[in-house]
């Protein structure tokens, strides 16, 4: 297919700026999955495993809506499909304290499926919305600097929870985990953090609601093509190829990031406080925020996508190997950088993939935020393994194998045809 050009719309650049919020949002309360997993725990008396089912009931949701979604962005178009998605999380972080007043964990994971489907339905409008807004050569880099602002949130959203959700109630040095007292005091920090983040969402919706015609307009114009069914995008080989990229790569992100707190904390590695192990988790996401400025500033500008995929998946896998057979200060901090080295990534193989498949955006789109639900199916298995040996070093055998493939998606991306993103973009709908 040849590429076709793109003309930018009048107001591209605001619009630009106003979707990028979004991405901010959603890292933010994406990144609290970690400390929560600690979290509930200890208050509901969890193993690994249990615990990862915060993970699981968050990450499922990709896969069961990410197809819905993006039915629902072909028929309201991307400012009102965005609002939805935030109104939906909003009423999600509304379940929390209904949840923990009854003292039901189910009630909890309830709650993360309904914020993740909200989620789903932001990340299916949001990514391939961003890589049209502007030239096609610069989609890389744009849809990187975006993904700036998603780790932005993912770094600040363990710093300001860790303390809320791991200090105090069942967390002091002095608590009694099974008074129920001790117990209602964490209840009552996992409420308020939710509640908070809530009360943003419903900020934020607020803003891309008097901003709907500014995106509306520089939006690209919906085709016959783009309202086709979304699972369309299943006969095109680089679409499933994309979205099992997609599977390994978020599941190994969200292992490494959902265990961290655990592991920095054990022993065997540094030994300090949990509170302060769930804080030094905003490290990893804070190496990928700085890896996506200098990738999408710098480097995707200047170098071929696919050949910064491929060393940076190589050197996440080292990284991971060396945890394996390492501990102490070694294994701590070859974890926190695999962090750096995932920045790039997900929003690399986002645009790979949308510029290689033969099927519609929304329908690849669909398919990729599909592919998501790797962040359910790996931290389980990761768990599962916690639960089973003395150390955590074994889990990260996981995101070593996720690696793997990556490279192997990375060196294919390089060889094969490309066309452009979108087709030209003038107007509304």
């Amino acid at each position: 297919m040849t590429e076709t050009t793109t003309t930018p719309a009048k107001g591209t650049n605001l619009a630009f700026a106003y979707v990028t919020t979004l991405f901010f949002a959603w890292g933010f309360v994406t990144s609290l999955i970690g400390p929560l997993i600690a979290a509930v725990r200890r208050v509901f008396e969890l193993s690994y495993a249990e615990a990862t089912l915060t993970t699981f009931a968050w990450f499922i949701a990709y896969g069961i809506a990410s197809i819905p979604a993006a039915a629902i962005l072909s028929r309201l178009g991307y400012s009102r499909a965005i609002i939805v998605a935030l109104v939906t999380m909003v009423a999600g972080c509304l379940i929390v304290p209904i949840a923990t007043i009854v003292d039901w964990y189910p009630g909890v994971l309830i709650a993360l499926f309904v914020i993740a489907s909200g989620v789903t339905l932001l990340q299916v409008g949001a990514n391939p919305l961003v890589a049209a807004l502007g030239p096609q050569k610069s989609s890389h880099a744009r849809l990187n600097f975006s993904q700036f602002f998603n780790s932005l949130g993912t770094t600040l959203g363990p710093l300001l929870a860790a303390p809320i959700l791991l200090t105090g109630g069942v967390f002091a040095a002095d608590a009694i985990i099974t008074d129920p007292a001790t117990r209602a005091e964490s209840l009552r920090s996992i409420d308020f953090a939710f509640l908070a983040v809530g009360a943003f969402f419903a900020v934020v919706a607020i803003f891309i609601f008097t901003a709907r015609k500014t995106i509306n307009n520089a939006a690209p114009v919906p085709t016959a093509a783009d309202r086709v069914s979304p699972l369309v995008a299943l006969k095109s080989r680089w679409a499933v190829f994309g979205a099992l990229a997609i599977f390994f790569y978020v599941g190994s992100e969200v292992t490494i990031g959902d265990l961290l707190t655990n592991f920095l904390h054990s022993p065997e590695i540094l030994n300090v406080p949990l509170a302060a192990a769930g804080s030094m988790v905003s490290y990893y996401w804070g190496g990928a925020m700085v890896g996506r400025l200098v990738g999408g500033l710098l480097l995707l500008t200047k170098i071929k996508a696919s050949v910064i995929l491929t060393v940076n998946t190589v050197i996440a896998a080292v990284l991971c190997l060396v945890v394996t057979q390492t501990s102490g200060t070694t294994a701590a901090y070859a974890a926190i950088a695999i962090g750096f080295f995932n920045s790039i990534m997900f929003p690399t193989i986002f645009t790979l993939t949308l510029e290689r498949s033969s099927a519609p955006v929304p329908a690849t789109s669909g398919l990729l935020v599909f592919g998501i639900i790797g962040g359910a199916v790996l931290p389980l298995i990761g768990g599962l393994i916690g639960d089973h040996s003395p150390t955590l070093n074994p889990v990260f055998y996981v995101p070593l194998i996720g690696y793997l493939i990556l490279v192997g998606f990375a060196v294919l991306s390089a060889r094969a045809k490309t066309h452009g993103i979108a087709g030209p973009v003038s107007g509304g709908h």
